[in-house]
């Protein structure tokens, strides 16, 4: 059986924990149809402990490990929170308050075209205030999973994130001819 080491295919499956004082809560789950898939030690963004806890496993290894928040997704940043004006979410003149509320998670695009993720914290008349810290910035983590598969990566996997939008093989829809594959 081939072992997790730079430059293999790797698919996990995994649950992912927020731990706090009182105990874990359930937040994510990979799912066996769309696990997890990286190439070790290529994959940018790679949670430092998750990726030396699964080192050197096979197929069929299990891992469990908890990070702590500034090795996880990072502290939460204040500097993250945005308020942006209103007419920007109008869609053809309108603005849907049942879309666009406080808890309400959008996808946005950053200056630079980037796909990202926000929360919105608050809608005033004239404004929107979003959080765009990830949802787990600030929280210790556990992951407990499962390696579904280690093989050699092909050249084609082994090719660095296109550089026009920034996405993987991931399904990120920037559909700009940059050769991303969905």
């Amino acid at each position: 059986m081939e072992k997790i080491q730079p430059g293999k295919y790797v698919e996990l499956g995994y649950d992912l924990y927020e731990v706090n004082p009182d105990g874990e809560k359930l937040v994510h789950q990979t799912d066996t149809e769309d696990p997890e898939k990286i190439i070790f030690g290529i994959t940018q963004g790679m949670i430092r402990p998750l990726e030396e806890a699964i080192a050197g496993l096979e197929i069929g290894g299990t891992f469990d490990v908890t990070v702590k928040a500034d090795e996880a997704f990072g502290p939460y940043d204040p500097e993250q929170i945005a308020s942006l004006d209103k007419d920007i979410f109008e869609v053809d003149g309108k603005f849907d308050a049942d879309v666009i509320k406080p808890g309400a998670s959008l996808p946005m695009m950053t200056a630079d075209g980037y796909k990202i993720n926000g929360k919105v914290v608050e809608v005033t008349d004239s404004q929107v205030k979003m959080d765009f810290n990830h949802p787990l910035a600030g929280k210790d983590v556990r992951f407990k999973g499962k390696i579904l598969a280690v093989r050699d990566a092909t050249p084609e996997e082994l090719q660095p994130a296109h550089g026009c939008c920034g996405c993987h093989s991931d399904g990120c829809g920037c559909d700009d001819g940059c050769g991303c594959e969905h």
